[in-house]
């Protein structure tokens, strides 16, 4: 923890922290629930670049990494983390505003001109590049805030913030967007305007939300110069990045981080237009899917963190592998939904979901947190992140694709969307089984030796 930082983090401090989170989720829901949503369901273009645009944000995160290590560094403006976090998010709220502008221009029926397909790809790469700056630099202010006994919480209740985001940001944005049949123009269920509108409300709430959250949550030093290093933490990032690779926990980790964010998120770009597609679904109402998914998620998160402080049992590993079981039996109520064309198996599909991520993401973050050596938490948590991210990236861009290639090969969309719920079932039973190679206990056990004999070696040499 940085000796800037209080060495408690009370209750009310953490809820305000927070609703940083709260932004991020709303954000979340406007790339891959409302965007997405509209460029392929309502304006018709292929699943395909529509999902790999929206998921470069996660092929931006080395960008991640390397900021979470200049945070731990040094210092910019007197601040570690903050500068980056800013910096980030003024980043993607202009990108909304791109965003906003070049898609209702298309939704007023422009040709999508090369001139027009580079502002919104600009648009999005300024999106991505903020999430790169921002995410982890973020996790690891929330690391230096909290002291190690109230790590767990304060995970939890900005995980449950952004749970909150979701659901906000499904009602808030379908009530900004809402059906025009008898008004919009080019066969849209909407008119052109309230979708700019939208963009420009949303950028606006966002960046207020991501500045008040934080003000006054990093005290600022006058050291302008780099931080001074403390013990392993002055080891240079390949070796760091090499201890990862050399021991067996923390590749067993990262290929459970792969393979449960790839399957998890492979359903992300294509959920909304499935609904569409398969059974007619209009904007208004797939917009919605967050505010269903997002609220189960929000109950079972505050149910399971409630449990987990009364029983010691529940760790994060158990709740790991509790959420992506759960997530197993999401996407096998999703495929049989897909494959045997029954709607009312999808509002059961979205609340089993909501269940399943919430108590995943919950049990995930917290292993990020343990699988993290003290005093290297920024370039630990930088690293974690890029996995999350770049997985989560191929995942979502791989959903749209795959979506495709079978619509190709069949020609039916139940089909085509069923086959992206049946592979995501394969890919988490896979998670599951890596999982199960993590030993949290032993490796923190280790660390913490390891921690001990390097200060007695120092002590020993300063006697000398």
């Amino acid at each position: 923890m940085s000796e800037n930082q209080p060495q408690n983090l009370s209750l009310a401090r953490n809820l305000k922290i927070a609703l940083f989170h709260v932004g991020s989720g709303m954000a979340d829901v406007m790339a891959t629930g409302v965007w997405n949503r509209i460029m392929i369901s309502d304006l018709g273009f292929s699943a395909a670049p529509i999902s790999v645009l929206a998921s470069l944000r996660y092929f931006l995160a080395p960008l991640g990494i390397w900021a979470g290590r200049m945070s731990d560094e040094r210092t910019v403006g007197g601040y570690r983390r903050l500068f980056w976090i800013w910096l980030g998010r003024a980043l993607m709220v202009i990108s909304l505003f791109g965003l906003g502008w070049a898609t209702a221009t298309l939704a007023r029926g422009a040709e999508a001109t090369l001139a027009m397909w580079a502002a919104i790809t600009f648009s999005l790469l300024l999106f991505s590049l903020g999430n790169a700056l921002s995410g982890s630099t973020f996790l690891a202010l929330v690391y230096d805030r909290a002291p190690e006994s109230q790590r767990g919480r304060a995970v939890g209740i900005v995980w449950t913030f952004l749970l909150i985001g979701f659901t906000i940001g499904g009602i808030f944005f379908a009530i900004l967007l809402p059906s025009a049949e008898g008004e919009a123009s080019n066969g849209l269920s909407f008119t052109p305007d309230a979708l700019q509108n939208l963009f420009v409300v949303a950028g606006l709430v966002l960046g207020t939300l991501w500045f008040v959250s934080l003000v006054g949550e990093e005290k600022r030093t006058r050291q302008a110069a780099k931080v001074e290093a403390e013990g392993e933490h002055a080891i240079s990032l390949r070796q760091d990045l090499k201890l990862v690779w050399q021991d067996k926990r923390m590749r067993a980790f990262f290929w459970y981080l792969s393979l449960s964010m790839i399957f998890a998120f492979a359903q992300d770009a294509v959920l909304e237009p499935f609904a569409g597609d398969v059974f007619g679904m209009d904007a208004q109402h797939t917009t919605r899917f967050t505010a269903y998914w997002g609220s189960m998620s929000i109950l079972g998160s505050l149910f399971f963190l409630w449990w987990s402080r009364r029983n010691k049992r529940l760790n994060n590993t158990n709740m790991s592998l509790i959420g992506v079981a759960v997530l197993v039996l999401t996407f096998v109520i999703f495929g049989v939904s897909s494959l045997a064309g029954i709607r009312p198996l999808v509002t059961p599909g979205l609340i089993v979901l909501g269940l399943g991520l919430g108590l995943w993401n919950i049990g995930t973050l917290g292993l990020m947190m343990d699988m993290s050596p003290v005093g290297r938490a920024g370039t630990f948590l930088g690293f974690w992140t890029l996995v999350v991210t770049f997985a989560r990236g191929f995942g979502v861009s791989g959903g749209g694709i795959l979506r495709d290639v079978m619509l190709n090969l069949t020609g039916n969309l139940q089909v085509a969307y069923g086959s992206v719920f049946v592979l995501e079932v394969l890919g988490l039973v896979l998670a599951l089984w890596m999982l199960r190679r993590v030993h949290v206990d032993e490796f923190k056990t280790e660390m913490a030796s390891d921690q001990v004999a390097d200060a007695s070696a120092v002590m020993v040499a300063a006697m000398d």
